[in-house]
């Protein structure tokens, strides 16, 4: 997926903190509940596209995708992971 020097650099676009790259049990996770159609982004607009992969913050509450083996760095697209526990 994303190399790791590449990964070195990324940041938050928020809080400029490290990004992890997240789990597949996750990215599985996401998928399925945008297959669902109930999983928002930040912006509050349904995510429509599953994702190859996502890079996790580093407090753990939001997910940026991965799509197309490109990273969104976007604020408003960002996922809050808590959606997945309710």
């Amino acid at each position: 997926m994303l190399r790791s020097d590449v990964l070195a650099i990324l940041r938050c676009p928020e809080d400029r903190s490290e990004l992890t790259v997240a789990s597949e049990a996750v990215v599985n996770q996401v998928n399925a509940a945008i297959l669902e159609g109930w999983l928002v982004n930040r912006a509050g607009k349904p995510v429509q596209r599953v994702i190859d992969g996502g890079l996790i913050r580093a407090d753990g509450r939001w997910l940026y995708p991965i799509i197309d083996q490109i990273p969104i760095l976007l604020r408003d697209d960002a996922i809050a992971l808590d959606q997945l526990s309710k």
